[in-house]
């Protein structure tokens, strides 16, 4: 994780988060860019952006769009941390704080009777890439 001033492109901390990572990398439509993708492949990772309504049709492998559907799933989780769990505050006056907060929200969360899970068949486990 990394924490970057507002002003900051949200592309460019991307390969160093991400330099000991393999495999797939999935994102959002803000993450389309063929410099981005391209840096992630020479690492070794695989971009996967859903498209955007002016991009042309493409085929992709069925394995990546389910992952990208799982993906708001994920978005979903972090709304609730952020909204039921309030973890998200700006007026933190120490560095301290902030982690208390953050921890203090994710502890409100376990405590949740209702959470949300990915929820895959057998089948869609048969799609989806052996890890080893």
């Amino acid at each position: 994780m990394e924490l970057t001033p507002g002003n900051v492109d949200d592309h460019k901390p991307v390969p160093q988060m991400a330099r000991n990572l393999w495999g797939k990398l999935v994102g959002d439509r803000g993450y389309i860019s063929q410099r981005l993708f391209e840096q992630l492949y020479q690492q070794g990772l695989q971009l996967i952006t859903p498209l955007r309504k002016n991009m042309k049709n493409r085929l992709v492998a069925l394995e990546d769009r389910l992952l990208t559907r799982k993906r708001s799933l994920i978005v979903t989780i972090n709304d609730q941390l952020k909204n039921v769990s309030q973890i998200v505050h700006s007026r933190h006056r120490s560095p301290l704080n902030f982690l208390v907060n953050l921890t203090a929200g994710l502890i409100a969360y376990t405590w949740q009777n209702k959470k949300p899970s990915i929820q895959l068949s057998h089948k869609d486990m048969a799609l989806l890439p052996a890890v080893i």
